[in-house]
């Protein structure tokens, strides 16, 4: 049974940076695709960055070039790193994992990661 906890949410100041941790307890295959999602208040969860099994990684687009999504299959952890953070990127984070599924990655996020099995409890990001 997979068991995901984020951490490393917190309060910060426009333009600052956070690094949000996912780590996990009940082994993640290699193959599993690996993602982080957000939800603001009054809005639907959206997608921000997935990452495959062969690394490959795809973002929301208006957050390319400022999260980077990172994984470390052998401390079965994976982190998304924020940088020049905006007042609109205030939510509650989650990340998930999931089995190979028929869904691009693309798609995952478009979905709000409609798909994934596994997710942690969230943790409050504040711009």
């Amino acid at each position: 049974h997979v068991q995901l906890v984020e951490s490393g949410g917190g309060s910060v100041q426009a333009g600052g940076s956070l690094r949000l941790t996912c780590t996990a307890s009940g082994y993640i295959y290699a193959s599993y695709r690996l993602g982080w999602f957000r939800q603001a208040p009054g809005k639907e969860r959206e997608g921000v960055a997935v990452i495959d099994s062969n690394l490959g990684t795809s973002y929301k687009e208006s957050e390319e070039g400022r999260v980077t999504i990172s994984k470390d299959n052998a401390e079965n952890t994976f982190y998304l790193q924020m940088d020049n953070l905006k007042p609109d990127d205030t939510a509650t984070y989650y990340c998930a994992a999931n089995a190979p599924s028929l869904m691009t990655a693309s798609q995952c996020l478009e979905t709000g990661g409609s798909d994934f099995a596994h997710w942690g409890q969230g943790t409050q990001v504040t711009v």
